[in-house]
């Protein structure tokens, strides 16, 4: 590192790790460091509100917020399209600026969809992956009256594992307070055997699908979806007949980061402790971009932007790492919806399942709670 100027930390996208890693750098460093945060349009999204406005209208402000207001004042914003990266000369090009130079970069542009990899995915099914999509899929259910439904995972590792579980249990609710439960059948389709990722989880879900009469379909790897005919060909020469699909599409990185050479197929390969980025110097990545075995969540990226923000802090202030705040366990942290009001909790890491309570109202509470507290606390690094 060039001792000559201040420190360039610079941010690459503006969610909830990269908002947060921002934010414990600059209250961190003060003026020892310049911190430049680059984000595509400008917008912190609360992915999470996506799930509950394929069912009803939100308000703007549930759904994102400017991310100026949630950024330290010290923290230069720069809302502007990361183009191309260059290690080599520790740059990063902008599609309407110039190009940034950097002694740190932190890696946090998410993962994106990929609907084109399934033939007639995208014109055949609905997700509530993205804003639109969810909107698209609110007036997809509220047109429908009946018949079969389809809901599945079309490629792992996706976002939010829980979410296409807690959408399954949500369905259920929303059909019955319109009277089409009795006309409605419900399919789940899991490409693994059995309902969930992670078999503790799996074992509390199951027997919840069972009493709500929600088919599990297992080993379902979907191939294409014929929009015309109305029907899902798997991998396995099945086919399943629907009148409504909701099916996650598989995802991958940005292509700024496959196009830098910083990918191991589809994800930037870590130090599964450090984050930092594998054969690269002061690196690091966090969030759905990374190849890390544990889940693509939003408290993962909490979680994660704590270590390398101590890492970084570490290194400008020459000192040894913080072994305690400075290594990643695998820490991840969520509700998972289960209807009828009640939802339950998973918390977990690499070597420990989750060992989900029964479902209450309390934790119900505690996600509705959560949603409504996270734009004063977790951007700013207060939970």
């Amino acid at each position: 590192m060039d001792t000559r100027h201040r420190p360039r930390i610079v941010v690459l996208g503006g969610g909830v790790g990269g908002t947060l890693t921002a934010n414990l750098l600059a209250r961190r460093l003060g003026t020892r460091a310049q911190v430049t945060l680059v984000d595509r349009t400008g917008l912190h999204i609360y992915q999470p509100s996506f799930l509950y406005a394929a069912f009803r209208p939100l308000p703007t402000r549930s759904l994102g917020r400017d991310l100026r207001s949630l950024l330290r004042r010290d923290i230069r914003l720069v809302v502007d399209e990361v183009t191309t990266i260059d290690p080599a000369s520790r740059t990063a090009g902008l599609r309407h600026g110039q190009n940034l130079e950097y002694d740190f970069l932190v890696i946090a542009l998410g993962s994106q969809l990929a609907p084109e990899r399934i033939p007639g995915l995208a014109e055949g099914s609905h997700n509530f992956y993205s804003l639109a999509g969810a909107q698209r899929l609110h007036t997809a259910l509220h047109e429908f009256s009946g018949g079969t439904v389809l809901v599945g995972v079309a490629g792992i590792p996706y976002k939010c594992p829980p979410a296409p579980i807690e959408f399954t249990f949500l369905l259920d609710d929303y059909l019955r307070r319109r009277g089409l439960r009795s006309a409605t059948t419900i399919r789940f389709l899991s490409p693994l055997n059995r309902a969930f990722t992670i078999a503790s989880a799996s074992r509390m879900i199951e027997p919840i699908f069972e009493e709500r009469r929600i088919e599990l379909h297992t080993f379902v790897n979907v191939a294409a979806v014929d929009p015309e005919k109305h029907i899902v060909t798997t991998l396995e020469d099945e086919t399943y007949d629907y009148d409504l699909a909701v099916i996650v599409p598989p995802h991958t990185t940005p292509a700024v980061l496959r196009n830098a050479g910083l990918t191991d197929g589809d994800w930037v390969p870590v130090d599964r402790q450090t984050l930092a980025v594998r054969g690269q110097e002061n690196v690091y990545a966090i969030g759905d971009c990374t190849d890390l075995p544990i889940s693509k969540a939003g408290s993962t990226a909490h979680f994660e932007a704590r270590v390398v923000a101590e890492r970084i802090t570490a290194a400008v202030e020459q000192r040894p790492v913080d072994p305690t705040r400075g290594t990643y366990h695998g820490k991840v942290m969520c509700f998972l919806e289960t209807g009828g009001g009640k939802a339950t909790y998973l918390v977990f890491d690499y070597d420990h399942e989750p060992r989900p309570p029964q479902p209450s109202r309390i934790w119900h509470l505690g996600k509705a709670v959560l949603n409504q507290a996270y734009w004063v606390t977790v951007p700013q690094g207060r939970l």
